[in-house]
Formats: structure tokens, sequence, C-alpha cells
């Protein structure tokens, strides 16, 4: 039975703070579409476009000048992660930076390029993201020139394939206009929500009959209506008395 109780007494709590965030609903709707206009203004003409551009190359690993074999797919797939180390190691990245004149340290450098190699291939895609489309085709075609000569004389290796060369973005890749008035309307309206329900929570106050019945217990026996117009003469009144005293 207290189980019972308890589960009702949930229940009606709940549909109490849907009532709330219902008869609010206009004000949520409100704040989540400026939040939404907001973000999609900051996303499309505050913040600053990041480009990208990608290159693939295509690495084997020969033992011999036979035939290619099983067992050379499956080293140059255990390679790759070897492969990514090499592409954005200090001697590559800091001979493309030489080699473009380009006037940035190696840790920025090292954020703007990313290596990812997809399991079960031996095909490593070079990322650079830079907020110059041109210079992002650039870096990445460079540093695929550099990383490529500089795994054949480590790795041993006889030919890096360029399997795709760096594409010219013609579209920013971030900052997503759809993601940013996306998360910007939902923030807005859970923002909303949450103050509207501390509020209500924090109210304490007793409102009609109903309240009382609920949270003191107690019946009522009469309610005393207070006249409109005895608080309209109360008003009046005491805007005289303070015309007077000026």
């Amino acid at each position: 039975m207290e189980n019972q109780r308890n589960s009702e007494e949930i229940e009606i709590d709940l549909l109490e703070l849907f009532s709330v965030l219902f008869s609010r609903i206009w004000l949520i709707a409100s704040a989540g579409m400026f939040c939404a206009l907001s973000c999609l203004v900051i996303s499309s003409f505050v913040a600053t476009p990041i480009y990208e551009s990608t290159t693939k190359i295509y690495i084997l690993n020969k033992t011999d000048n036979a035939a290619v074999t099983y067992s050379d797919v499956q080293m140059g797939t255990q390679l790759t992660k070897d492969y990514a180390e090499l592409i954005g190691s200090r001697y590559v990245l800091e001979e493309v930076m030489q080699k473009l004149s380009l006037d940035v340290e190696y840790k920025e450098m090292l954020k703007k390029v990313s290596v990812d190699t997809p399991t079960d291939t031996r095909i490593v895609s070079i990322t650079v993201e830079d907020t110059d489309p041109v210079q992002a085709m650039n870096v990445a075609n460079c540093v695929r020139e550099v990383a490529s000569s500089h795994i054949q004389n480590v790795m041993d290796i006889e030919a890096v394939n360029v399997v795709e060369s760096a594409n010219m973005p013609m579209e920013k890749a971030r900052p997503s206009q759809v993601k940013w008035t996306l998360a910007g309307g939902l923030i807005g309206c859970f923002l909303v929500c949450g103050f509207v329900l501390i509020r209500y929570l924090m109210d304490d106050t007793i409102k009609s009959s109903e309240d009382v019945e609920k949270y003191l217990g107690l019946s009522t026996l009469a309610l005393i209506p207070v006249a409109e117009d005895a608080t309209d003469t109360k008003k009046k009144k005491k805007k005289k008395k303070k015309k007077k005293r000026r």
C-alpha cells in the first residue's frame, strides 16, 4: 500500500512538473529559437572557418622481387601505425615548414596534421586543417612527399604510391551550421526548462485551497474573497496620501 501511495505521489508530481513546463511552452520555444539563431549567426559570420584537405598513400613492404604474397600484405597492414608515427614525426613536419616557409611551431603544426590508418588496409590518409583552403591543400601534398621519402629511408621500402592527391576544399569542415544551430536550440530550451523547474520547486507559497489540503493536510472551511473594488480604493487612497505629503 505504501509503495502504491509513493508511486501515485511521484506520478502526480511529474504531471505537475509537465504542466508547469507546458504552461511556459512559449517562453521555452522563444529561448530555444533565440539561442539557435545566435549560434547560427556565430557559426556563419563570427567563428573562423576551418578547411580540411586529405591525401592518401599506399604502402607495400615487399620481402623480395617476387610477386606480392599474403605475408607482404599482412606485414604492410601491421606496419601502418609505424607509418603514421613517421608521418607525424618532427623531421617530416619541420621539413614541410621549411619548404613552405611556414611561420608556425612544431606543436601547432602537429595539431593541424592528422593521420588515419583504416583497419585491414595499407592505405594511409593524411588530413591537414587550416583556415586557408589553398594552404591546407599545399601542406597536405608537401607532407605526403616528405613523408614518402622519409618512410622509404627509415623502413627500407621500395616505393610509396600516391592513391589520391590532396583536394581543394570548397566547403568548410567546421564549424557546422546545422550542428551549432541544433545544439544552441537544445541548450536554450534546457536552460529555460531548468530555470522554470527550479523556480517552481523553490516556490512554497500556498495559492489555493487544494494546496492547503495537499501540503498541510487540513480541510478549508471557507474562502474569503478579496473584492477588487476594495483593493482599487486602497490603492487610490495611498496615491492621494503620497501626493498630499509632497
